[in-house]
């Protein structure tokens, strides 16, 4: 199936036992066994099936399907929030004493985790100068357990190089995460370029309505483990909390996602509620259509902001003098994120007048809802990093991060014109010129 059906259709067959078409919600908590004997199978991991909804969901479970297929990717695990998926999916491929390399160029809150909260569990982070392939693989060595970029920077909107990142990681015996969140698997699937392990936050685009939170973890299936036994011996060396299981062994190509399971979702619990999952999967049923109209509204925004004497700068990818433009060629064919950012002429106060006229667009920290959002970084996602991080991280004092949505164009266009004439009220609107 295309990526547009399987959005539809992807992890779930009618129900068997009361033929619903929508997929139901498992609203329970445990799961009763047919014997002592059965009980001991399920946690043993030797039998399919389930017995906590701590540790798996039948709704849930389509979700992961789900977005798994979505992604092209063999399996998922579904999890509360983007935030836990991140946290998960790294701890699960390093110790004490080791590290993961990352680009700069992060989301706020990734950097806070990376930067602050590893370190203090004996997990240093090191963060490469740039979001280039040599920037990263000079900091490789024998204790790296992981490479990590977002396929699409937030709120930088730098693209990162998947294929030659994956290539980096491939030599060393190390594989590369990516967070996928704000380009989507409708637009990049960051497998087909070498990427071993997606994390998304379904909170944005692929629920995207701005109701429901939720994070996944996709794995590739094709990491070797067993040849890379001294790097990672979590999933080579028995585990004392399952009975000596050896997860390469006894999952083969599914190891990562079971270990990431059993030991960190299982022990620490950030659960995605099943109601959680059913409003996820309603809005992933329609992410192809609304990734459509994100796209072709961004470009239109981007140009006309561009155009407008009251802006300072855009970055967006989509021009082609932007120094990601062939990587947006590479990656999304042409189609850049809806993600931008920009800066009003007049600095900082300009900024922050633009910020409070706006009407249309909503003002929070939240990316990818169906309506038009705007985020003013440096005082809000990225607040708690010092000037100097904050420029690494591609935020400046005036950066304002607009996140495009669905509503028609000329209402979008307007609201923008109206506060850009609140924030520089001396000059003149070129939608009011055309007129």
């Amino acid at each position: 199936m295309r990526r547009e059906t399987i959005a539809i259709h992807g992890g779930y067959e009618t129900d068997p036992t009361t033929k619903s078409v929508a997929v139901p919600i498992y609203q329970t908590v445990a799961y009763e066994f047919d014997s002592a004997d059965h009980g001991a199978a399920l946690f043993n991991l030797e039998a399919p099936g389930y017995r906590y909804s701590r540790i798996a969901n039948p709704t849930v479970q389509v979700l992961e399907r789900r977005v798994a297929a979505l992604e092209g990717g063999a399996e998922a695990l579904c999890v509360a929030t983007g935030q836990a998926a991140l946290n998960y999916a790294v701890l699960n491929l390093t110790q004490m004493g080791r590290n993961i390399v990352s680009v700069p160029q992060l989301y706020g809150t990734t950097y806070t985790l990376f930067a602050h909260i590893l370190p203090g569990q004996g997990i240093s982070v090191r963060f490469a100068e740039s979001d280039r392939p040599d920037a990263i693989d000079k900091l490789i060595d024998d204790d790296t357990g992981a490479i990590f970029c977002e396929s699409v920077g937030n709120p930088a909107g730098n693209i990162c190089d998947i294929e030659a990142l994956a290539a980096v990681g491939a030599r060393h015996g190390v594989p590369l995460v990516v967070d996928n969140t704000v380009a989507t698997p409708l637009l990049l699937r960051p497998i087909e370029y070498g990427a071993d392990i997606v994390v998304h936050s379904l909170t944005k685009f692929l629920g995207g309505h701005g109701t429901t939170l939720g994070g996944a973890i996709v794995d590739s299936g094709r990491f070797d483990w067993k040849a890379q036994a001294r790097r990672f011996p979590m999933f080579c060396q028995p585990d004392a909390s399952y009975h000596g299981l050896v997860y390469a062994e006894h999952f083969g190509a599914g190891a990562y996602i079971a270990r990431c399971r059993s030991v960190y979702q299982r022990t620490t619990g950030a659960v995605l509620p099943a109601v959680s999952a059913f409003l996820l999967l309603q809005g992933i049923e329609t992410v192809a259509l609304r990734v459509e109209r994100h796209v072709a509204n961004a470009r239109r925004v981007a140009e006309f902001l561009r155009a407008d004497p009251r802006v300072a700068w855009v970055n967006y990818a989509g021009f082609a003098d932007s120094p990601y433009h062939a990587l947006t060629q590479k990656y999304f064919g042409g189609r850049a994120c809806s993600l931008m950012t920009f800066g009003i002429a007049g600095g900082f106060e300009g900024g922050k007048r633009f910020y409070d006229a706006l009407k249309l667009f909503k003002r929070l920290v939240n990316l990818g809802d169906a309506k038009s959002l705007a985020c003013h970084p440096a005082s809000t996602t990225h607040r708690q990093m010092s000037a100097a991080e904050q420029a690494k991280a591609g935020v400046t004092p005036e950066t304002i991060r607009l996140s495009i949505g669905i509503e028609h164009i000329d209402d979008i266009l307007a609201d923008l014109d109206q506060a850009l004439a609140a924030a520089q009220p001396h000059q003149r609107s070129p939608l009011l010129a055309a007129e």
